[in-house]
């Protein structure tokens, strides 16, 4: 029996397009598959017909032959050879044969492909901040020397509009298919395109200032707002303010990454503030008025006579802002009753006249809480 003409297999016009050549055939295969008509000798010969057809149409180069001398020009033989086929190959004619009942067609990856896009790199700096600014938050201006779009070529990378064309391997879609047969059918398998790289353009002549990149390395003031709130170790990313991508490709990010600078008074501990103040016996034993600092300005605070070394004071609502919105922390106040290691005569007489006084002797009650007990009520 004759061959019928691979055109009328597949139900399309001399003049198709590889588009609709493969339309044609997802949609044979699906109906005439073995798996949905077992038992049915017609049905497989149709699918073997289909997938003929297709190995042929879907080839430029077999398809030309085919146009110019028919049957006899590309050898006849069908689609059933299938040799030197690897597992990549038959997954790809799988989803390539029942993509569209699931919503479109699949590579050998498992994904659809498409003309790649260059993307620039990321960039990271480092910015230092005062506890100040990190309470308040800041805006800086940072100096940064990066990529980007090169004035010149508008980013194409081509010295004019003439001296670039679309791929003529893969027509613009920076992908090319390769096609194996198989005891099932037409298998294919999608790769990047090797004549322009996935990008699905050609550069005949490059810009004389990028050379043929797209890119220029500048240097740029880059403006971050810095929100009220942040840490130490944190990270601030700002899209697309990278590196440019070449050739019109998109931008990469730029990562702040936050340094707290050391306070001279102050330690932080998550959202809180750690302040250690020293008194001297007096003012510890008879009470004073100290001044406090806080990320803003100083405090006036009164220390209670007979405050014992250890007293942990907290200021509520003066550390810093969570980030988040949930409030500010805390000034923990840590009293240290400083001893003096240098007596001058007068000193050393006064002191022993009261150190047999009884009320220079300890004795501590149950509202004097222990070390322990104080680190325990601190970070609870």
């Amino acid at each position: 029996m004759s061959k019928r003409d691979y055109y009328d297999v597949l139900g399309v016009s001399r003049n198709a397009t590889l588009v609709e050549i493969k339309k044609a055939y997802r949609k044979l295969a699906i109906k005439y598959h073995p798996d949905k008509n077992p038992d049915d000798p017609d049905a497989e010969e149709k699918f073997k017909e289909a997938a003929e057809a297709y190995e042929v149409l879907s080839d430029p180069d077999k398809r030309r032959r085919y146009d110019q001398f028919g049957h006899s020009g590309v050898g006849g033989s069908g689609g059933f050879g299938g040799g030197g086929m690897s597992m990549d190959d038959i997954f790809s004619h799988f989803g390539d044969i029942f993509g569209s009942a699931f919503g479109g067609g699949f590579s050998s990856g498992g994904s659809q492909r498409s003309r790649r896009v260059n993307k620039g790199s990321n960039l990271r700096v480092k910015v230092k901040l005062t506890l100040d600014e990190m309470a308040n938050g800041v805006e800086k201006k940072i100096k940064i020397k990066k990529y980007v779009k090169c004035k010149a070529c508008n980013g194409t990378g081509a010295a004019d509009s003439n001296s670039m064309q679309t791929c003529p391997t893969c027509r613009g879609t920076g992908q090319v298919t390769r096609v194996t047969n198989t005891f099932l059918g037409q298998m294919h398998t999608t790769s990047t395109c090797p004549q322009c790289g996935g990008e699905g353009r050609i550069i005949h002549k490059p810009c004389h200032v990028c050379h043929g990149n797209g890119i220029v390395k500048e240097e740029e003031i880059v403006t971050v707002k810095i929100p009220p709130g942040v840490n130490n170790g944190m990270q601030l990313t700002l899209s697309g303010k990278g590196n440019a991508g070449a050739r019109g490709g998109i931008n990469g990010d730029l990562i702040i990454l936050i340094e707290e600078v050391p306070h001279e008074h102050l330690k932080r501990d998550g959202n809180n503030l750690i302040y250690d103040l020293y008194l001297n016996f007096a003012d510890a034993a008879l009470g004073t008025e100290v001044y406090i600092p806080t990320v803003d300005k100083k405090v006036k605070f009164k220390i209670p006579a007979g405050t014992q070394g250890g007293k942990v004071f907290r200021l509520r609502g003066k550390g810093l802002p969570d980030i988040n919105g949930y409030g500010r922390g805390d000034l923990i106040v840590n009293v240290n009753v400083w001893t003096p290691q240098k007596l001058s005569r007068e000193e050393k007489e006064i002191l022993e006249k009261l150190r047999n006084s009884d009320n220079f002797k300890p004795k501590p009650t149950s509202k004097d809480k222990s070390f322990f007990e104080r680190m325990k009520e601190y970070f609870k």
